[in-house]
């Protein structure tokens, strides 16, 4: 196969008219332009160019490959032009992957904008609460929650989400508001069937740091297990992204708060990424990044990240 760059050194040395010229056009030696000729004749099996002490002359053979040399070379230009201008309008199919309370609470509010902003991007949000393979599942993008254990994923931190206690007004009311984490062995407890990592609360108990709870009622998903809190079932662990609102507006109140420890989940966009990150890609994890961050933390406040430094 005939590389790119013999025909641009052939065309080069037509267009100069000399070896020295299109070596200064092309910023080499002209034994490296002589060295690329011969290749290129060598590679074809036919003599390109005729050449004297005065002048260089096209053989027929020649002739033939210059112009279709200077037509392959226009349309790799005109692909570069139209590739370049792809990527300052990104456009195409994004596919988006998340658990059901990511895409509710965190990215469901910023679509819109991001679908104004860049509207030649079509997406197809999918909903997941365990972790995918990317490739597997045709996914561009992944949000995940808490610690990544894929080294082979490219990741970017979007902000941390911190853990709240909380219970509904009605439940508190009824069982009463405990005020030192032994308290809780007196109530129900919300939590997760899996993984068991998640049922460890951030509250300090005999100098340890955590406390593993067994759920009274426990399910897979954060967002039933929110709604479960909503109704008065008992008390959960959640993350601010996505009880946030629910403790501003006063339908969930915070459970030992003195107590809880700072503990946060880091929130990710995880991609693969091989060679030059696709435009597509790109904007949509700027665009979060930046809308999770707003002006200053309003926004994130809203959404209840903190944004990492």
């Amino acid at each position: 196969m005939i590389a790119t760059e013999s025909l641009i050194t052939f065309v080069a040395i037509i267009d100069g008219g000399s070896f020295s010229a299109a070596a200064e056009r092309l910023q080499q030696t002209p034994s490296a332009i002589s060295r690329t000729l011969s290749r290129l004749e060598q590679q074809l099996g036919v003599r390109l160019l005729t050449r004297t002490t005065r002048r260089l002359e096209l053989t027929e053979e020649g002739r033939w490959l210059l112009t279709r040399a200077r037509a392959i070379l226009a349309q790799l230009e005109e692909a570069q032009q139209q590739l370049q201008q792809h990527a300052a309008q990104p456009s195409g199919l994004l596919r988006i992957n998340a658990a059901t309370p990511v895409l509710n609470h965190l990215l469901a509010p910023l679509i819109p904008g991001f679908m104004a902003r860049y509207p030649q991007i079509r997406l197809e949000l999918t909903a997941a609460e365990a972790v995918i393979d990317l490739i597997a599942e045709g996914a561009d993008i992944a949000i995940r929650v808490g610690a990544l254990a894929d080294s082979t994923l490219n990741a970017r931190r979007l902000g941390d989400s911190p853990l709240r206690l909380v219970a509904a007004p009605g439940y508190l009311a009824r069982c009463g508001q405990p005020l030192h984490s032994e308290d809780l062995a007196g109530h129900t407890l919300l939590g997760f069937s899996h993984p068991a990592s998640l049922n460890l609360w951030p509250l300090a108990q005999q100098q340890q740091a955590g406390i593993s709870i067994v759920p009274a009622l426990s399910c897979s998903s954060g967002e039933t297990l929110r709604h479960l809190a909503l109704a008065g079932a008992g008390i959960a662990c959640l993350a601010d992204f996505l009880v946030g609102a629910d403790l501003a507006a006063g339908r969930l109140l915070p459970v030992l708060p003195a107590q809880t420890l700072p503990w946060q989940q880091p929130l990710w966009a995880v991609f693969y990424k091989q060679g030059v990150l696709a435009p597509r890609v790109s904007c949509f994890v700027d665009y979060v990044a930046a809308a999770l961050a707003g002006s200053g933390t309003s926004a994130a406040a809203r959404n209840g990240i903190q944004i990492s430094a």
